[in-house]
């Protein structure tokens, strides 16, 4: 009986270690569920998403995904947190498409590729930007831009004049 006890007194520490485990697991795993590149964390003016053929206003708390295409209007503005706690800022007449991300520190998956066919950006990197700078691309109409620092803006559609 005595035995029976100590067994019995043990479960509460089990059940709270069981419970600990699968909360750090649902934690650093990565869920198939949630593919998530982001969201959008403010928004004003004309503000869109289109996936696929839906479009939708582009409002706070909005969940990004990979293809996603954002786009403002000549009054709007967008801005975005990723997974990896980098930002985005679009300014008026943006377009960009997120084109690849990926952020599984874990598995060694790291990276994002976004185009900008027009309009102006800001980007300050996150997580991606200190443990893979290499694989963070913007495309543009006429360059790519790699991150070697932390931040940049661009302006991406203009001709110039000459």
């Amino acid at each position: 009986m005595a035995s029976a006890n100590r067994i019995i007194g043990h479960i509460p520490r089990v059940v709270a270690a069981l419970f600990l485990a699968l909360y750090v697991l649902a934690w650093v795993t990565p869920s198939a569920a949630d593919d998530s590149a982001g969201v959008v964390s403010s928004s004003q003016g004309t503000a869109t998403v289109t996936r696929g053929t839906a479009t939708t206003p582009a409002a706070r708390g909005v969940k990004l995904l990979v293809g996603d295409v954002l786009n403002t209007g000549s009054d709007g503005s967008l801005g975005v947190i990723f997974e990896d706690d980098s930002t985005l800022s679009l300014g008026p007449d943006s377009r960009i498409v997120i084109r690849e991300f990926l952020f599984s520190p874990a598995d060694h998956k790291l990276g994002l590729v976004a185009r900008l066919t027009r309009g102006t950006m800001v980007y300050l990197s996150g997580i991606l930007g200190k443990l893979a700078p290499e694989s963070v691309h913007f495309e543009t109409p006429v360059a790519t831009i790699g991150i070697r620092g932390t931040r940049f803006a661009v302006r991406a559609g203009e001709a110039s004049p000459r």
